[in-house]
């Protein structure tokens, strides 16, 4: 009896590690420039995201080459329990919150000092090869911005 519990166990872990490996989020997706829209403009050169998922939560590492030239690099470590937490690196954002939807969707709130700055919808595809994250808010001058970025899974 005790052989078959251990078993049990053991595939349980099995399964849980298998299913975070599995996760459709889990990898590096780099925006596709062509399928995204910027309102106001102008869109980044490039954005690269880089997501590592654990028993603990997510973390995510931004890479951003801006119209301008400037790199912008955010950090961030979360999970999906609607509680704030840091990121580093963005001068627009000093905290998010976030909340699973489901297994591909997810509610971010963005904010700065406290107050909303924006809030974003991440869609993974079905298949898992394409991220589309749906921005709202406001800029770092205070001014009104969508955005709906398209990414790629590499």
């Amino acid at each position: 009896m005790l052989l078959v519990g251990l078993a049990l166990a053991c595939s349980a872990s099995a399964v849980t590690v298998a299913t975070e490996a599995a996760s459709p989020l889990t990898g590096t997706w780099k925006l596709n420039l062509a399928k995204s829209k910027f309102d106001p403009g102008p869109a980044p050169q490039s954005d690269s995201r880089t997501y590592v998922e654990s028993a603990e939560g997510v973390t995510v590492t931004v890479n951003i080459l801006t119209a301008s030239g400037s790199t912008i690099s955010e950090h961030s470590s979360y999970a999906y329990d609607g509680k704030d937490y840091p990121i580093t690196g963005n001068p627009r954002e000093d905290a998010l919150s976030l909340k699973r939807v489901n297994a591909r969707t997810t509610i971010i709130t963005q904010k700065l000092s406290g107050n909303v700055v924006g809030t974003e919808t991440r869609v993974i595809s079905g298949d898992g090869s394409v991220m589309t994250i749906s921005s709202k808010g406001t800029d770092a001058k205070g001014m009104p911005f969508e955005r709906v970025a398209v990414y790629d899974k590499q």
